[in-house]
């Protein structure tokens, strides 16, 4: 079982950056793949980026390769999440979500088992 919770979301005016983090609770935290998903208003759930038990591996979305970077350390049961260059289009609810599927980096939501409540993130333009 693991508890997520997101926090370092805010207003940021187009071009800035923003850093996510995702505190996990759980002994074995290391053993899960974590993943960044966002909704931005009436959109889909959309996977952003996901990041494996080590930390050596990661897999991004088109949509934000080159501008977000993933990491994690699991001494802290931690994730962050570092988005730069953010766009009025980056505008969403961004979740953590941990899969126990090792190996699998997947961009579909349902391998995901466990949830944070979500931050919001608004980039004006």
């Amino acid at each position: 079982q693991v508890h997520l919770v997101e926090s370092g979301g805010g207003l940021v005016q187009g071009g800035g950056s923003l850093r996510l983090s995702c505190a996990a609770s759980g002994r074995t935290f290391d053993r899960y793949v974590v993943g960044w998903f966002r909704r931005a208003p009436g959109k889909e759930r959309e996977f952003v980026t996901a990041i494996s038990w080590n930390g050596v591996s990661t897999h991004f979305a088109d949509s934000v390769k080159g501008r977000f970077t993933i990491s994690r350390d699991n001494a802290k049961n931690s994730v962050s999440l570092q988005m730069n260059s953010l766009g009025p289009e980056d505008t969403a609810v961004y979740f953590c979500a941990a899969s126990s599927i090792s190996g699998w980096l997947s961009a579909n939501d349902a391998t995901y088992a466990y949830w944070g409540q979500g931050t919001q993130v608004t980039v004006s333009s």
